[in-house]
């Protein structure tokens, strides 16, 4: 009695791959797709949660106006904060003399490139029209204190504006944002022209896509008198410390948290954004998924006297399957691999524009995990209904098939 073959060879499987290229290719190029959306939503949530963590320093107090805990665009603080912070707690952090104490203002405002805004002009729409109609970016009042608190910004080409100047320092996230400016080009922001003296770079955070202009111009351009903010680094002090002075002066209207914790909360807030991207990226990838399933069904449903033939030869209709599924799973992974590939050179780092700034995909191995997983998990479902289809018919229906 001639025993029977446990699994078939494993090259058998790799030799039917080419036996139709066209197939293959279709088989790959869907595979390919699916893999690329799952790893771009996978790297889109990524992406904004290490930006979110990055920008928030544990070791940071801030302190902004009560009521605006989730959006430091809305809050207004005095603009004595800062100094009667820096003066009522002990153990702040002092750099070269310097209390490491930042009064800011950050505010969304219309932003186009001088000449676009000339050429909108010429076609009837006037400059302030169109200033108002340009997309906004986010722009930070910044006074000198505010490199003590934020380590991860470092300039690049240029310098930084001068005090009460028409000039603004970008980051490369910013500029993306309007086409042609570059360093010594002209922007309009809320109808005032400024000029960007200065590039710099806060890699892995929000400020990587901000304007930077110094504190008084900013309160100048929007004629507010408060402040946004002051972020202050804690040093020795504890955050209790904080938190009993915003309680004791009643008159200042502040609430104080650590930095961390409010871009925390920023991504709670985000958080059905997220869910969406990833939501939309699986409903659409499960179109991928029919036709990869319809493809391998054509595919093996052609082979059913193959099939039949090798359970004469004695091979089990487990082996065949396991033979089946692997042949196709090899398939669909090889198309998730050239996802990854396309992404990792194509997608990682793209910056995405948001209300508070921007941040990259990141292109992580989480990510690059994910979409091997649905490779593989293409490669299965798309065998199950052929596999099922081949092996149901008996043996002597399937030769003569």
């Amino acid at each position: 009695m001639i025993p029977r073959i446990k699994l078939l060879p494993f090259d058998y499987a790799i030799r039917n791959l080419g036996r139709s290229p066209k197939r293959l290719a279709l088989v790959c190029g869907g595979s390919m797709l699916v893999s690329m959306l799952v790893l771009g939503a996978v790297a889109f949530a990524r992406g904004m949660d290490s930006a979110l963590s990055s920008t928030g320093l544990v070791t940071n107090a801030l302190v902004v106006g009560s009521g605006s805990e989730e959006s430091l665009e809305r809050s207004e603080i005095p603009p004595t904060t800062a100094g009667v912070l820096a003066a009522s707690i002990d153990g702040l952090a002092v750099v070269a003399g310097v209390p490491a104490v930042s009064p800011e203002i950050q505010v969304a405002l219309p932003l186009t490139l001088e000449g676009a805004q000339s050429e909108d002009a010429t076609e009837g729409t006037t400059a302030a029209a169109s200033s108002r109609e340009a997309p906004p970016a986010i722009v930070r009042g910044f006074q000198n204190e505010a490199f003590l608190v934020h380590p991860q910004v470092r300039l690049v080409v240029g310098r930084w504006p001068d005090h009460g100047a028409d000039e603004i320092a970008a980051a490369p996230g910013a500029l993306a944002r309007v086409a042609g400016a570059q360093i010594g080009t002209r922007v309009i922001i809320a109808g005032t022209p400024f000029e960007i003296v200065g590039i710099f770079d806060a890699p892995g955070t929000t400020m990587h896509g901000e304007f930077w202009m110094r504190l008084d111009r900013v309160a100048q351009l929007t004629q507010r008198t408060t402040h946004s903010c002051v972020v202050a680094a804690l040093g020795s002090a504890d955050m209790d410390d904080v938190d009993a002075f915003s309680s004791s002066r009643l008159d200042l209207e502040t609430i104080s948290m650590r930095e961390s914790a409010y871009y925390a909360r920023l991504g709670d807030f985000f958080a059905p954004i997220r869910l969406l991207v990833i939501v939309t990226a699986l409903l659409v990838s499960s179109g991928g998924i029919l036709g990869g399933i319809n493809a391998m069904y054509a595919a093996f449903a052609s082979r059913v006297r193959e099939v039949g033939t090798l359970q004469a030869l004695g091979f089990s209709r487990s082996a065949i399957a396991i033979s089946l599924i692997l042949e196709s799973t090899v398939a669909c992974v090889a198309g998730a691999l050239g996802a990854c590939l396309a992404a990792t050179l194509l997608l990682d780092g793209i910056a995405i524009q948001f209300s508070m700034g921007s941040f990259g995909l990141q292109v992580d191995a989480t990510a690059i995990a994910c979409a091997l997983a649905a490779g593989m998990l293409l490669g299965v479902l798309g065998a199950l209904p052929a596999i099922f289809r081949c092996l149901s018919l008996p043996i002597p229906s399937a030769l003569r098939s």
